[in-house]
């Protein structure tokens, strides 16, 4: 690793982290919407929606010391996009969880829990990873299981679009379920564009 004359502001490491721990509670919530009763999905809405509003103070808190800092452990754009990539994760699990909630859906196919394990299993990875960037150590096992786990999502939405069209009828119920696991999906992207980040970062600091 080369060496560095300036000093590294440990801080945003630290945001980072707690940016990334506030997905996996909000991947845990997703998975509980889930298991719920009709009555009980708002309550557990409500809980990931402030998780989600906890998330986007950390980022504002990361956009708000770039604005004002010189020297930055990477590239600011780098810092930004993590940021904001992270932020994506939670708001489309948030987004999901809402509209579950705004359109009644009485019951989901079983495979939108496998989305969600996907999810929950990627926001572990991320959490896990995001201390890492300190010294920019074991991150490419990281980069190459959320890609993994990517295409693994890629391919439960392939198949449940296919059910859906096959299996409702109803073509209201059908656009609800789509919106659903259509916004699940874009979840798991946004986590595969943090590890594409955090890639990008270790070539660069190497």
């Amino acid at each position: 690793m080369r060496l560095r004359l300036t000093p590294r502001d440990s801080t945003y490491f630290d945001l980072l982290a707690a940016l990334a721990r506030h997905t996996v509670t909000g991947a845990s919530l997703l998975a509980e919407l889930l298991g719920a009763t009709r009555l009980e999905r708002e309550g557990v809405v409500t809980r990931l929606t402030e998780v989600e509003h906890l998330a986007d103070d950390v980022a504002h808190s990361i956009m708000k010391r770039l604005n004002r800092s010189f020297v930055t452990p990477f590239d600011r754009d780098d810092i930004y996009g993590l940021a904001s990539a992270l932020d994506d994760c939670m708001d489309a699990m948030d987004e999901a969880g809402q509209l579950i909630v705004l359109y009644r859906i009485e019951e989901l196919p079983m495979a939108v829990s496998e989305q969600v394990q996907v999810l929950q299993r990627c926001a572990e990875l991320t959490a896990d990873a995001m201390p890492r960037l300190r010294r920019l150590e074991q991150l490419s096992e990281y980069c190459v299981e959320i890609n993994r786990l990517e295409n693994q999502g890629d391919t439960l939405h392939r198949s449940l679009l296919g059910h859906l069209f096959d299996r409702v009828t109803d073509p209201v119920t059908l656009i609800k379920l789509k919106e659903v696991v259509d916004v699940l999906e874009e979840a798991t992207d946004a986590f595969e564009r943090v590890a594409n980040l955090v890639e990008t970062i270790a070539l660069k600091e190497s």
